[in-house]
């Protein structure tokens, strides 16, 4: 063997030991730990059982196969969770978070409670993209945005900045709607019970794919109108229901809405504190992404109609974070005001 190939030989194998290494390194970690998965909504809700089904699988895919559980940290739309994994989560990897998609914009929204910056989480993944729909009990007199434009509609929220609260708000102000918000639901979970007892009319943003695996029967059996939807893209199972960026007009409305819907490109991310070692992310990036794939999981996910198709990567929800954050000032002023009256 010659010089040159006996040299690449050697540092093949260093590359090749040094692999095996990290992997045991990060097997060794992991083996007998805890791994928490940290859930902004309560008990019960699209992103509380998107979480509870990934754990029961996600263990196995991470070197070592750690028990992986899940805890709600419920309050102001999630940022309490966001704000707890900026700040006081271990940075060891032991703790993620399936974060609520407002929550990695607030900062930029300058909200108070949000004083973390997002662009230093670790994002390990997310099962797709969201769309929202404000959706009415089906014993309500609106049935349009014609109609909503006339017709007050009591609606539910969780918190001033929550996400319903903010989008509710865009309707208001981009669409003209008669909508009242009322606070203090913990959870779109809690809101939707609400209207089925006729505390509310509606919900200014529920989630397609919250709304079908918590509530899988409500549009099918017509228990309630989809007034409007909004997002990165339109969900074509909804079907003729109107789409909030194409009805704008005005160019400034329209970079508003661009920039708004950033939150429902990101989906349901997961993501890991800043500083969490490097190979750690890696690692969890890998066991969420295989997760996702995962044939069992696919097919809980199927049947509880969990929405997870066209996966994004964690470096995809960085490239997007990134970009938004990028967002012209005069609409970032806007922004600002729409999400703090």
């Amino acid at each position: 063997m010659n010089k040159k190939a006996c040299a690449f030989a050697t540092a093949l194998g260093l590359s090749i030991f040094a692999q095996g290494a990290s992997a045991d390194a990060i097997s060794d970690f992991y083996k007998d730990k805890t791994v928490s998965i940290v859930v902004g909504g309560s008990a019960g809700g699209g992103y509380d059982l998107l979480a509870r089904t990934a754990a029961r699988y996600m263990g196995k895919h991470i070197p070592g196969n750690p028990t992986v559980i899940v805890r709600n940290m419920t309050g102001a739309g999630g940022i309490i969770a966001t704000k707890f994994m900026a700040v006081s989560a271990p940075k060891d990897g032991t703790t993620i978070s399936i974060a609520n998609s407002n929550t990695p914009f607030e900062p930029m929204y300058g909200t108070k409670e949000a004083d973390y910056d997002a662009t230093k989480f670790n994002y390990l993944g997310s099962p797709g993209k969201e769309v929202s729909i404000l959706t009415i009990w089906h014993e309500s007199p609106v049935n349009s945005i014609e109609d909503a434009r006339k017709t007050e509609l009591k609606l539910g929220s969780s918190g001033a900045n929550s996400t319903p609260s903010f989008y509710g708000r865009m309707l208001i102000e981009t669409l003209g709607l008669k909508l009242k918000i009322i606070v203090g639901y913990p959870g779109q979970n809690d809101a939707l019970l609400a209207m089925e007892k006729g505390e509310l009319d509606g919900y200014p943003s529920a989630f397609y794919n919250s709304l079908m695996s918590t509530r899988p029967t409500w549009i099918a059996d017509k228990k309630v109108k989809l007034i409007v939807q909004y997002g990165s893209e339109r969900e074509k199972a909804l079907g003729d229901v109107p789409f909030a960026p194409d009805l704008m007009t005005k160019e400034d409305d329209k970079l508003l809405w661009q920039a708004a819907v950033a939150p429902l490109a990101l989906g349901r991310p997961f993501l890991a504190p800043q500083n969490t070692p490097p190979e750690r992310v890696a690692a969890l990036r890998k066991a969420v992404m295989e997760t996702f794939a995962d044939a069992d999981f696919m097919s809980e996910a199927d049947k509880l109609q969990l929405g997870v198709s066209k996966t994004i990567t964690g470096e995809e929800l960085q490239a997007i974070i990134e970009r938004t954050y990028k967002t012209p000032p005069q609409v970032v002023d806007r922004l600002r005001k729409i999400a703090n009256p």
